[in-house]
């Protein structure tokens, strides 16, 4: 009898601590009842999110998202990550959002839902002005940077034999594309590849006469937000925000502010 009753209980405590452990799951990453977001950038990425000089996070989808937690009423707080550990941060419950220049790609799309795309973008061949590298065929035997985890990488991966004959072989990556870019004004490397809106930004602000961009690219590609798979209510309110601020105006001044023109899709 004693040991009948003490199976019972012992499966009892089981049952219940598989559905405490199930409970906490879902707790983590349900969005639905938090009244604050974390929304994980990348605070180097010029224009999109950044730190400005004086300690200050800015950009244009740090202004995008400052408007859309208005229209969500979600507050959103903004937290630096290591940019190759985004979708891992997401999954894991430690952010909510991925917003800051995030490219939609098939592979990316198995890890998180994406919002529809809300901008263009191209990655680009970046080089100094006096470089003798003026198309793609003149990448051969030179040394190539980019950010490492980056949709610049998975482009450059895509053409493996022009990667074959790159120095070495291979893509030099960088933990930001400042780093990297700062090589290439050093001359420790030739070219860097990346998102033409964050280079021509950053060459803005460097000087023109300093570097030029090839005609020639990596492909086109589109940003959007990553949330995780199950946050779908998430995702069509985000999505509903950027409809509405495509027809109100509100996405033309914020992409004017930082562009000059508007390229909000």
């Amino acid at each position: 009898m004693n040991k009948i009753l003490r199976s019972i209980i012992a499966v009892g405590i089981i049952t219940v601590t598989a559905f405490g452990v199930v409970g906490c799951s879902k707790k983590t990453n349900d969005v639905t009842s938090k009244e604050k977001l974390v929304l994980g950038f990348d605070d180097t990425f010029v224009p999109m999110g950044f730190k400005d000089d004086k300690g200050e996070i800015v950009g244009f989808d740090i202004d995008l998202a400052k408007e859309v937690s208005k229209r969500i009423d979600k507050e959103i707080t903004f937290q630096s990550i290591d940019w190759s550990m985004k979708e891992s941060e997401l999954n894991s419950g430690k952010i909510d959002l991925i917003w800051n220049g995030y490219t939609i790609t098939k592979e990316r799309e198995e890890k998180v839902n994406f919002t529809r795309p809300y901008l263009d973008n191209r990655q680009v061949i970046i080089t100094l002005a006096d470089s003798k590298i003026n198309s793609k065929a003149d990448l051969k035997g030179m040394k190539i940077g980019a950010q490492n985890q980056s949709s610049a990488v998975d482009a450059i991966n895509k053409e493996a034999e022009l990667l074959k004959s790159f120095k070495d072989g291979k893509v030099y990556t960088f933990e930001t594309n400042n780093e990297a870019l700062m090589d290439l004004e050093a001359k420790r490397i030739d070219a860097v590849v990346a998102d033409e809106i964050l280079a021509r930004y950053y060459i803005s602000k460097k000087g023109a006469d300093k570097y030029k961009i090839l005609k020639d690219d990596f492909g086109s590609e589109a940003y959007g937000v990553g949330v995780r798979k199950s946050d779908k209510d998430l995702l069509e309110k985000i999505n509903k925000a950027f409809d509405d601020m495509k027809k109100d105006g509100t996405a033309k001044e914020i992409s004017e502010n930082w562009f000059g023109q508007d390229i909000f899709k």
